[in-house]
């Protein structure tokens, strides 16, 4: 048995809640699960998810200087802790790094993990 309420509904009560958190609160999703009461209790999975997922969003998005949302779509809280790594890569990049890969007959990661170990060294 479901409440039946909708993603974006049940998306505003979750951001509703995680906004009145205190900072530094750890398991957020549980915490703002658990705050829903009835309505997460009677929830199915499938829709807190959903609906957590857009919560993750819009946090980050409206509220830039509480939250921040990490390359792997993980909701932390903005003090400072948390570097967002820089994961772009020009596809030309990309494409000599497979074909050297292949060349060394290695993957990608890999490659780089020798060319970090080289680099090391040489800076030392």
């Amino acid at each position: 048995m479901t409440v039946g309420l909708s993603k974006g509904k049940m998306s505003k009560a979750m951001l509703e809640i995680l906004v009145q958190l205190p900072t530094g609160t750890t398991h957020l999703k549980e915490s703002v699960v658990a705050n829903l009461g009835l309505l997460g209790q009677m929830s199915a999975t499938r829709d807190i998810n959903a609906a957590w997922n857009e919560t993750k969003k819009k946090a980050a998005k409206e509220y830039p200087e509480k939250f921040i949302l990490d390359g792997r779509k993980i909701l932390h809280w903005n003090d400072g802790s948390v570097k967002i790594l820089d994961k772009k890569i020009s596809s030309v990049n990309f494409k000599k790094l497979n074909d050297l890969a292949k060349i060394e007959s290695c993957s990608v990661n890999q490659l780089i993990s020798k060319l970090l170990k080289n680099y090391q060294k040489g800076k030392a």
